[in-house]
């Protein structure tokens, strides 16, 4: 079945067809009149079953997705800048500081303090289970209590880490994000001096999206959940969904005044990682929003349908069989690339109907 898009309106058409005087012979007849063999339309069409498709397709950029910088927490000299392009995982360095790595754990909570003995919180709890996980846990209860035993697993971290075994951790020593990460860019590079709220490297998540800005008319697209056909830069296509909108500075597009003009969307693609291996991102992607589809409906060119007229109203086609027509009252639908949908009774797939001469 043929695929229709681009929306367009019923009640424009049936305006515009009154103003411009093709309206067909009934000129708006009562349902179930008939006509002679004078009354026939100028032309015809026949009705189909088909796919109706309302979308919009614009440009868009292959990124991750949640991208954020990552500052120091503490005063330092940068002796290991970060890898651009690198992903990684718990327990691995995301830069070094003064001959120290700045470590990767996960959990939810930023690191907000120096964590030590008598302790207690969520901070807590996502350390000893990030320290069980990376095998140093031994005989550790996992809660949000820090004890000696806590203090027992830190050091043997530490001195795998060649840190200082003190046994408490700084807000400089680790970063506490939900997963694994993607460093986007290195924003601090070798021997740069760096402070409190310096950014030392840009991360997003290892989900692959597509950003597209869209007009501030295309609301509606904006939806979380709307769905999302993606043409990738190797020319792949990939199914996808909105997950939200992101400001335009957070946009890897990039900001400026004309960014601020649209919507920016990210696109979160089926498949995940697999979905965008090996696609060259400074290419751009094409990405079509589905804001409705209808799927196997029948339908007619939106110049078939007449407005009836009496007290009921509602519209109609004019239904030609060899000489002789009759107008039949239908329910209309979604309209896509010159189509609306059309169910009743009286109608059926094969149908010839009049259309009104353009």
């Amino acid at each position: 079945m043929k695929r229709r898009t681009l929306s367009i309106t019923l009640g424009a058409v049936v305006v515009a067809a009154v103003a411009g005087g093709f309206l067909l012979p009934f000129d708006g007849g009562d349902a179930g009149a008939s006509g002679r063999s004078g009354d026939l339309p100028p032309a015809t069409a026949t009705v189909v079953r088909t796919d109706l498709v309302q979308s919009k397709t614009v440009d868009g950029k292959l990124d991750f997705a949640q991208r954020r910088a990552v500052k120091s927490a503490v005063e330092g000299t940068v002796t290991v800048a970060a890898s651009e392009g690198k992903t990684l995982t718990m327990g691995q360095a995301l830069y070094e500081l003064n001959d120290k790595p700045v470590t990767l754990l996960y959990g939810p909570v930023p690191m907000f303090r120096e964590m030590k003995v008598g302790d207690r919180g969520t901070d807590v709890l996502q350390l000893e289970r990030a320290l069980r996980d990376l095998g140093y846990g031994a005989n550790l209860y996992v809660d949000t209590r820090y004890d000696t035993d806590t203090e027992a697993a830190v050091k043997r971290w530490q001195k795998s880490l060649n840190r200082d075994t003190t046994g408490r951790v700084g807000q400089g020593d680790v970063v506490f994000q939900p997963g694994p990460v993607k460093v986007v860019s290195a924003d601090a590079a070798l021997a740069d001096q760096v402070g409190p709220d310096t950014p030392v490297l840009t991360i997003a998540s290892t989900k692959p999206v597509v950003r597209a800005q869209l007009d501030q008319t295309d609301g509606a697209l904006t939806a979380r959940g709307t769905r999302v056909e993606v043409t990738l830069p190797s020319g792949k296509t990939v199914s996808g969904d909105v997950a939200g909108t992101v400001r335009p500075e957070d946009s890897a597009a990039g900001g400026g005044a004309g960014a601020q003009e649209g919507i920016t969307v990210e696109v979160v693609l089926d498949g995940g990682v697999k979905a965008a291996s090996g696609e060259d991102t400074a290419v751009s992607a094409s990405v079509k929003f589905v804001s409705e589809a209808r799927k196997g409906v029948l339908a007619v060119p939106v110049e078939a349908v007449v407005a009836l007229r009496g007290e009921n109203g509602g519209y109609g086609l004019q239904v030609v069989r060899g000489t002789t027509s009759t107008m039949v009252r239908v329910e209309t639908g979604m309209t896509a690339d010159g189509l609306i949908e059309v169910s009743g009774p009286d109608v059926r797939e094969g149908l010839k109907v009049g259309v009104a001469k353009s």
